[in-house]
């Protein structure tokens, strides 16, 4: 068989991924409504809450994240302490300007550079536990935003029968103006590919993730799992946590709703980094569902497949097709969840640098997180390279 035939049947091969992706495309859209209609929780009481708010240096929109977490429509009493490892750490300054425009409202500020394992978040959460003072916890990390109902919701979650943590899905938003190019791709990126796939996965009963945008629980179940200082040297803390609480026979939940990640990307090599980072962490939590991941690159096969059988008819009614798909699904996230990470002319060049991603963390086995690159071990646990 000549080269060029071979050409032709990868390309045909191609063709047939994408059409497969193009239908998991649709099938997310579709289940982006049906979770979004979902009934919330009803709210029986509103128990005192400590939020624990980890920081990290200073970002943008920082403080406005942060605002939205003191401005909450909450009956209960809300405690809100944050953490720093660093007595110079600029989002310091940051959180006593937002004290003295809310003085009355419950805050504490823990300053404590203490190390008990490679993950600094969760040092920073092992230092700060002990300035909370209610039962009920609720971590958050500091690029996130919500909306004033999301309190209310998360704690009716957690007082479902059975229910031990409750998480929520994120989409993407950029920084500032949102006019940065990188920070839109970045906000898309969440928004048009992390979220329906998380969706999906939820929804189909594939996966039981747990993030850092939202993680409520008891105190007493964190110490049924061992504390922070169990997942003080894991890369993915956020997902061991709610896999741990889930090993104990207690179930997740993920209310019907929607909080906002903050992209500040300024760079593609920034950007790359940082959804390199995830990517890998995905493969290394949950290998075979990260390889199987490579069906949702529905239109970068289609372009390839189009490109192989020199952009023929079929070939090019598949990219169309493929290229439509995600136009409807930015759509249904867009409106279903009211959010906008970025226009509808950037999803194929989104795709793509997805598709890179992907590709890139096939292998490797470290990840580059604050400034420092991490080695990584089968079991998640990573160290300082």
């Amino acid at each position: 068989m000549s080269a060029d035939l071979y050409l032709v049947d990868a390309g045909w091969v191609l063709s047939a991924v994408a059409v497969a992706g193009t239908a998991y495309t649709l099938l997310a859209a579709l289940l982006v409504g049906r979770f979004m209609r979902k009934p919330p929780s009803a709210v029986r009481s509103c128990p005192a809450v400590t939020i624990l708010k980890p920081l990290h240096f200073g970002e943008p929109d920082l403080s406005r994240n942060l605002e939205t977490f003191v401005t909450q429509d909450y009956d209960g009493p809300v405690q809100i302490v944050f953490g720093v490892q660093d007595p110079n750490d600029p989002a310091l300054a940051v959180v006593r300007a937002l004290q003295a425009k809310y003085p009355a409202f419950d805050t504490a500020i823990v300053v404590d550079g203490a190390r008990y394992g490679a993950n600094a978040k969760v040092c920073n959460l092992i230092n700060m536990l002990a300035a909370a003072r209610h039962d009920t916890l609720v971590l958050s990390d500091s690029d996130i935003s919500v909306g004033a109902l999301w309190l209310s919701q998360v704690t009716a979650a957690l007082a479902r029968p059975g229910v031990g943590i409750v998480t929520c899905l994120y989409t993407g938003e950029a920084a500032g103006d949102g006019h940065k190019l990188w920070s839109a791709l970045a906000a898309m990126g969440t928004s048009y590919n992390f979220l329906p796939n998380a969706l999906l996965g939820t929804s189909l009963g594939l996966a039981a993730p747990c993030f850092g945008s939202t993680i409520a629980l008891k105190r007493q179940t964190l110490e049924e799992v061992g504390g922070f200082a169990a997942f003080a040297d894991q890369l993915a803390d956020d997902h061991e946590l709610g896999r741990a609480v889930r090993s104990k026979g207690h179930a997740l939940a993920i209310p019907a709703m929607g909080v906002s990640h903050t992209a500040a990307e300024n760079s593609v090599g920034e950007m790359f980094r940082h959804e390199l980072r995830w990517t890998r962490t995905i493969r290394m939590v949950n290998p075979a569902g990260h390889f199987g991941s490579f069906v949702t690159h529905g239109f970068a096969f289609a372009l390839m497949g189009a490109i192989l059988l020199g952009f023929n008819p079929v070939s090019l009614g598949i990219l169309a097709t493929a290229l439509a798909a995600r136009l409807v699904l930015k759509n249904r996230v867009d409106g279903h969840f009211g959010t906008y990470a970025g226009p509808y002319w950037l999803m194929p060049l989104r795709d793509l640098l997805s598709f890179a991603v992907f590709v890139v963390s096939l292998s490797g086995e470290t990840v580059h997180w604050r400034g420092t690159h991490f080695a990584v071990e089968p079991s998640g646990a990573m160290s300082r390279v």
